[in-house]
């Protein structure tokens, strides 16, 4: 093999394959890339054997081939050259050696045909959607995801495509997070899934704010390619979590006594600066809402207090609740709404945030102290 490649573009691949590749390993080839040649571009492909990432570059070819590189050692070895054009040349026993100007290596590669084959997923993909919006369905829900591994099925965000709309979930038993957008889809019926955590947060990296993305699903994989305008494009294929997910709908409010409009930035500051006071063991922040007023207090006692007042349009009686201020934050650094609104019926029942956009957030109180 052998082929010539821009600095940058090879960077670029890398950046977008190295952080699935395991940082410990009893199979040595799951620490190499495996670099093949296609038509004109070379595929740079890494695995863990449940996540599976490839990224497409330009180059110029003039032996085409395949070989796999420890990822790490290519990866710095990019990093730290100084000229913008790479040779790649591979002997017959995978030597590989890499030359621009007048730097030189030689890094000891293996078989292109010992490493794990790319998930096959074929036929028409189910959606096909800016990454922008799909990015934003990610980014205001994934971050709900239990990790607690005892209950594997919330390990991950959930999908529903159904009723030309893509719904994504996530829940960890003390909130949910839900949000969705309307979709063309390529099915009938409805068809839903989970994507594991670890997945999500390479989606979550390789997502951009510019072309689209593509979805499939086959059995029990998942995969995603993402084309942006310019730039890599990638393709990430997953396991799928096995089970049921919890019937989510359930545990969202259908009522509520009170409907309180912020302004998010606002809010989210003052809840942060309430959060300085609380500790590890008094992990909450009250709110009192009184006419034409919020009060924002947290109290502990081997640290001290905070006390804020925030003005809010407020007509009802006197509520008070308490939420972990973590969990509020959460939700609110995930958005970029301008307003907010908060629905509370009482102290004991769930509050839920939401916007003008499709989106809620359900939170468990926490007891008033």
């Amino acid at each position: 093999m052998k082929l010539s490649i821009g600095k940058d573009q090879l960077g670029d691949g890398l950046q977008a394959i190295h952080s699935i590749v395991p940082s410990r390993t009893t199979l040595p080839i799951l620490s190499n890339a495996l670099v093949r040649t296609v038509e004109g571009h070379v595929d740079l492909t890494a695995t863990d054997l449940d996540v599976t990432i490839s990224a497409t570059v330009d180059a110029r070819v003039d032996v085409p081939g395949a070989v796999t590189i420890p990822v790490k050692k290519l990866a710095s070895i990019v990093k730290e050259l100084a000229v913008g054009e790479i040779e790649i040349e591979v002997d017959q026993k995978f030597r590989t050696a890499i030359s621009a100007g007048s730097s030189f290596f030689q890094v000891n590669g293996l078989s292109a045909d010992d490493f794990p084959p790319m998930p096959e997923i074929s036929g028409t993909p189910i959606v096909t959607m800016p990454q922008d919006r799909f990015k934003r369905l990610i980014q205001r829900t994934a971050f709900a995801a239990s990790n607690d591994e005892s209950r594997y099925v919330l390990n991950g965000l959930f999908f529903s495509f159904k009723e030309h709309k893509l719904t994504t979930v996530a829940t960890d038993g003390r909130r949910l997070a839900l949000a969705e957008d309307e979709v063309e889809l390529s099915l009938d019926g409805t068809c839903e899934f989970i994507v594991p955590s670890k997945a999500v947060a390479e989606i979550s990296r390789l997502v951009k704010g510019t072309g689209e993305v593509e979805i499939w699903v086959a059995q029990n994989q998942a995969a995603f390619n993402f084309k942006p305008e310019q730039g890599v494009s990638c393709r990430l294929v997953t396991k799928l979590v096995e089970g049921v997910y919890p019937s989510y709908q359930q545990v969202i409010p259908r009522e509520c006594k009170e409907r309180i409009g912020l302004l998010r930035e606002e809010f989210a500051h003052a809840i942060r600066r309430a959060e300085i006071m609380t500790s590890e063991k008094y992990n909450s922040v009250k709110l009192t809402f009184t006419r034409d007023n919020l009060l924002i207090t947290s109290n502990t006692p081997e640290v001290g207090e905070a006390r804020e007042s925030v003005a809010v349009n407020y007509r009802g009686a006197e509520l008070v609740i308490a939420f972990n201020p973590r969990f509020l934050l959460d939700a609110l650094e995930a958005l970029d709404d301008e307003e907010v609104y908060l629905e509370l019926t009482d102290e004991l029942s769930p509050g839920l945030l939401k916007t003008n956009s499709p989106f809620l957030y359900v939170i468990m109180p926490m007891r008033l102290n």
